[in-house]
């Protein structure tokens, strides 16, 4: 069975979480330049079967886009290009960020490690991935 990748895409850099081969859990891949993500993931791809890829979509509580939706928006159109067969869907990642910072400060980090932008933006990504993989039963 092939992987689901999942993206919690910003401006600077992008959280990158997978599924295990059998689909069942979600972990941290990477925090990637967002600049060099396309790269990035051409590379992962060829190492590794990928069946979907999952984008996180910034929205506001009231359903209205955020300042971030454009750049993901942006995003999509350019992966669309580049992999053209590969199936992408959006997922709602209202609240992920914080849910994250959370989840970190509960680890018992030194507050240098808590504050790593990049560790929010993958366990943001692992969160979208694991919501989704509960999603579906």
């Amino acid at each position: 069975m092939a992987r689901i990748l999942a993206l919690d895409f910003g401006k600077k850099r992008t959280g990158v979480a997978v599924t295990d081969p059998l689909q069942i859990i979600a972990t941290g891949l990477a925090t990637v330049d967002s600049n060099e993500l396309i790269g990035y993931l051409k590379k992962y791809m060829q190492a590794e079967p990928v069946e979907r890829v999952l984008i996180g979509y910034p929205l506001n509580m009231d359903d209205s886009a955020t300042d971030a939706t454009p750049l993901v928006d942006k995003f999509i159109g350019k992966f669309r290009n580049v992999f053209k067969e590969l199936p992408i869907e959006t997922w709602d990642e209202r609240l992920s960020s914080r849910m994250a910072s959370q989840a970190i400060a509960q680890m018992g980090l030194k507050k240098k490690d808590r504050e790593n932008k990049g560790l929010v933006d993958t366990v943001s990504a692992v969160i979208i991935l694991q919501e989704y993989l509960e999603s579906r039963g």
